[in-house]
């Protein structure tokens, strides 16, 4: 089994100074092999923190600086064991949000689509894909829960689930 950190939405420095290390810890007891972070990062020290747990595939969001912009796709395809997983970080309204994701990879054959935006966390199938929303870490505007994912890929299957932090 291959276990992967989902977050989305940490705007580091926005909302905390540095990515809170209890997030490196909660990865790091998981045991995951592999980070997505789905945008919204801000500054790119924020992967900097999370390479101390594992290797990380991120895309670009809306809030993030020009570097971060420059550095990281807006959509991306990553293949673990036998599943392919989107990887974006959406726009527009929270309403509607988990449809404009799904068709954003409508022609990739993928399994799941990990996004964020809403900071609102989601884990439901559509049509036999996962749809995930790891929520965010670190800010409260949009939403009064703390969270994050992981992402779970066993004999070709994917599933989600959410830690909830305090």
């Amino acid at each position: 089994m291959t276990l992967i950190g989902v977050l989305s939405d940490t705007h580091i420095p926005v909302v905390v100074p540095r990515l809170p290390r209890e997030i490196l810890e909660i990865l790091g007891k998981e045991g995951v092999s592999l980070i997505l972070h789905a945008g919204d990062m801000v500054v790119s020290g924020v992967v900097d923190d999370l390479l101390e747990v594992a290797p990380v595939k991120a895309v670009a969001g809306n809030m993030d600086h020009p570097p971060v912009q420059e550095a990281w796709p807006f959509r991306d395809v990553v293949q673990v064991e036998d599943v392919r997983i989107g990887l974006i970080h959406g726009w527009g309204p929270p309403q509607g949000l988990p449809s404009r994701v799904l068709d954003a990879f409508a022609q990739d054959n993928v399994d799941c689509v990990v996004f964020g935006h809403s900071h609102l966390p989601l884990n439901e199938r559509r049509g036999g894909v996962v749809l995930f929303n790891p929520g965010t870490p670190t800010d409260t505007r949009f939403s009064s829960i703390k969270s994050l994912g992981i992402l779970e890929v066993e004999g070709g299957e994917i599933r989600g689930r959410h830690i909830f932090l305090p």
